[in-house]
């Protein structure tokens, strides 16, 4: 490993804790972003369950409030549960907006490393061609600043696109099942109003 930082010189320095974030960001939101962790599909009946034996007491409201993100969507419902139908609706659409940005977090920052690391890659290039003709003396070629130079050209090439592909992979399909996961929710509270004010059987 550190044979190979020496052959690509410093530019591989920004490619690496690059490919550190993302591993990070790829491992957290694959832990975060379960269906079972976001959406419970047994929730609803739950707590539909829960309101109707006890109403929306406040010990259910706090523990959906600190639940999961679908808890959370129910519980600001729930707490308008007396309005109608429509201002439910409207209060489950505020508490959903700001559920949706949390399910979107560290995204952008790994859909920017995906795009900024080839051009991190190609900066690496530019130096190790800089250092190629560098070599170039009156006298002949450097043979071993332009081996140098060719290294630091051809592994941070290579690095960019090792971590922009599996970077650009993962952004598209968290950001698909953000978009699975946000459709998945919005049904379960339309159901959960729906039932509570009798427009639909649970």
């Amino acid at each position: 490993m550190f044979a190979l930082v020496e052959a690509a010189g410093w530019p591989i320095w920004p490619l690496l804790l690059a490919s550190i974030i993302a591993l990070a960001i790829i491992g957290e939101r694959a832990w975060s972003l379960r269906s079972s962790i976001v959406a419970p599909q047994e929730l609803l009946g739950h707590v539909i369950q829960e309101y109707r034996q006890n109403g929306a007491n406040p010990q259910l409201l706090a523990r959906l409030a600190s639940g999961a993100p679908l808890a959370q969507v129910f519980a600001a419902g729930l707490r308008n549960v007396k309005s109608t139908p429509q201002v439910m609706k409207e209060a489950i659409d505020e508490t959903g907006r700001a559920v949706a940005h949390e399910l979107e977090r560290f995204l952008t920052t790994l859909g920017t490393i995906a795009t900024i690391s080839p051009l991190l890659g190609l900066l690496g290039t530019v130096i190790g061609m800089i250092e190629i003709f560098g070599s170039q003396t009156p006298s002949g070629s450097n043979p071993i600043v332009l081996a140098h130079g060719i290294s630091i050209a051809l592994y941070n090439t290579a690095m960019g696109l090792i971590v922009a592909i599996p970077s650009m992979i993962f952004y598209r399909h968290y950001r698909n099942k953000v978009d699975s996961l946000i459709v998945e929710m919005e049904s379960q509270a339309v159901k959960l109003v729906e039932i509570l004010h009798g427009e639909r059987q649970s």
